[in-house]
């Protein structure tokens, strides 16, 4: 049987398989072919004057990028990246520095395994904009769950063509990119007798548990030819949440759940960890916490909203660890004062007033009760009552997480704690996922809806049309934020235009 491309990703053969074959005459054959890369190329972190660029290959090899501004790369820069290596799922990323401000890079990754070179694979991205220039981004979280993964007949993960068409400088990952604890079915039926059939791969049909399977869930997702040539244009920040290691997870937690023989939530975060460091454009070195800067209109602050929690429950604590924990709430609460950009962007995994269904198991930021912060609550009122006093402005928080769409207004007078100002959190998602009710608010912070949007049925998923993205768009002349909701097929459905004084 003679195997195509898209044949060799999902027998393992591109994902480094016939590796394992070592001392065979076939293995032979595989390692002495010409590298190829595998999975497209991905940028990230557009960070003043630098960014990161990702590859894999099919083979242990050497990583080349050249860049420059021009598409024919005349007078480019030559970059010689680490080895791709098993140790590494045959994964790397180099970073570029020097980038010039408000242009486009172009970009193209070979591979050298000492005797040839691969093919080249081109990418590009802008860098931030200059004073006085339009920013614009994009926003969404939440990937094959529920069952919905890459479906070729439906067009693949469509939304991410639809989010290409809005011409993004970033895109702003807002995690569950991947959901390591929702296996797929080859077929599902659907309300209208149709059938919807994924493309299946063995990591994607049992839980992940070992390094291997983890990585094979970021690999599934590359599969996708709309993802893979958006990647190759927008440049990704990314931040994670409870899916790509187990639903609702904290770190001390110890499961209880057949599928899986690994019990411990902590081995398997540090996998899942290792795997996300592998497969996503973040450096190695940094936290999943950090600030990006994009020029004197943005900053994204985005947080991990996982790491750090404590155990899930009632959360009506009065006193000790939280949400964030000390480290990252003292960090937040001192960027937010040093920030000098006119929009204080928060990435937030989590909503911040949204609960969740059970009262003794809540996994969010919002409980049950409706006074005062109590909880994990405490912190967020920490770091709100710190930014009214100290007169930062602009702050806006941009969410995923619940699987709708929504603008949610927080505002003082309507809240139990008042000792902040006024500000709104924007809620969009799922990308590839099953749609959602929307849930209850907590008032303690005074949440009311300006717009919500969530699934059509129970169960609702891709073929609904129920998938969300937002688009965020900065105006370099009056300096105005301007977000919309859109749905997988670029419909607007709600538009807020905010001043930064607001």
């Amino acid at each position: 049987m003679t195997l195509d491309r898209r044949g060799l990703l999902r027998t393992g053969l591109l994902a480094g398989g016939g590796l394992a074959l070592a001392g065979g005459p076939a293995s032979a054959a595989l390692v002495r072919r010409r590298p190829a890369i595998t999975h497209g190329v991905q940028s990230g972190e557009v960070n003043g004057g630098r960014a990161l660029v990702w590859v894999r290959g099919n083979v242990p090899s050497r990583m080349l990028v050249d860049y420059g501004t021009r598409p024919d790369f005349k007078g480019h820069r030559t970059v010689r990246g680490p080895w791709l290596s098993p140790d590494t799922d045959l994964t790397g990323r180099v970073r570029l520095d020097g980038l010039p401000q408000g242009k486009r890079v172009h970009y193209r990754v070979r591979l050298d395994d000492g005797r040839v070179l691969s093919a080249p694979e081109l990418g590009s991205f802008p860098t931030a904009p200059g004073k006085g220039k339009n920013i614009r981004f994009v926003w969404g979280g939440d990937m094959a769950g529920q069952g919905w993964g890459i479906n070729e007949a439906f067009g693949g993960y469509r939304i991410f063509k639809a989010m290409a068409d809005v011409k993004p400088d970033f895109f702003l990952c807002s995690g569950d990119w991947a959901y390591a604890d929702s296996p797929l079915k080859e077929t599902v039926n659907l309300p209208d007798g149709t059938v919807w059939r994924n493309v299946m791969t063995g990591e994607k049909a049992k839980v992940a548990e070992t390094l291997a399977e983890y990585r094979g869930q970021f690999r599934y997702n590359l599969m996708d030819a709309n993802l893979r040539a958006f990647n190759s244009r927008v440049p990704m920040l990314y931040d994670w949440d409870d899916h790509e290691v187990r639903n609702n997870w904290y770190p001390e937690q110890i499961i209880h759940d057949s599928r899986y023989a690994e019990k411990n939530v902590r081995v398997l975060a540090e996998r899942a960890r290792r795997a996300v460091r592998e497969y996503v454009p973040i450096s190695a070195a940094s936290t999943i916490y950090r600030k990006v800067s994009y020029g004197p209109l943005l900053d994204v602050f985005v947080l991990d909203m996982r790491s750090h929690r404590n155990k899930n429950g009632a959360n009506l604590e009065t006193h000790g660890p939280g949400i964030l924990g000390d480290d990252q709430t003292r960090w937040l609460i001192r960027e937010l004062r040093k920030s000098k950009a006119v929009w204080k962007v928060i990435a937030n995994s989590i909503p911040i007033g949204l609960t969740g269904a059970k009262g003794t198991d809540q996994d969010g930021v919002g409980n049950r009760d409706e006074g005062l912060p109590l909880g994990r609550e405490r912190e967020f009122a920490t770091i709100l009552r710190d930014a009214w006093q100290q007169g930062v402005t602009g702050m806006v928080f941009l969410t995923a997480e619940v699987h709708y769409a929504a603008a949610i207004y927080y505002d003082p007078a309507q809240a139990a704690f008042k000792d902040f100002a006024p500000f709104w959190e924007f809620v969009a998602g799922p990308l590839n996922a099953g749609t959602f009710r929307p849930t209850r608010f907590d008032s303690t912070f005074g949440p009311s809806t300006t717009f919500i949007k969530g699934a059509p049925r129970p169960g609702a998923g891709p073929a609904d049309g129920a998938q969300f993205f937002g688009e965020v768009e900065i105006d370099g002349g009056t300096e105005q934020l301007t977000v919309r909701l859109r749905d997988m097929g670029n419909k607007v459905l709600h538009t807020q235009t905010l001043s930064a004084r607001f």
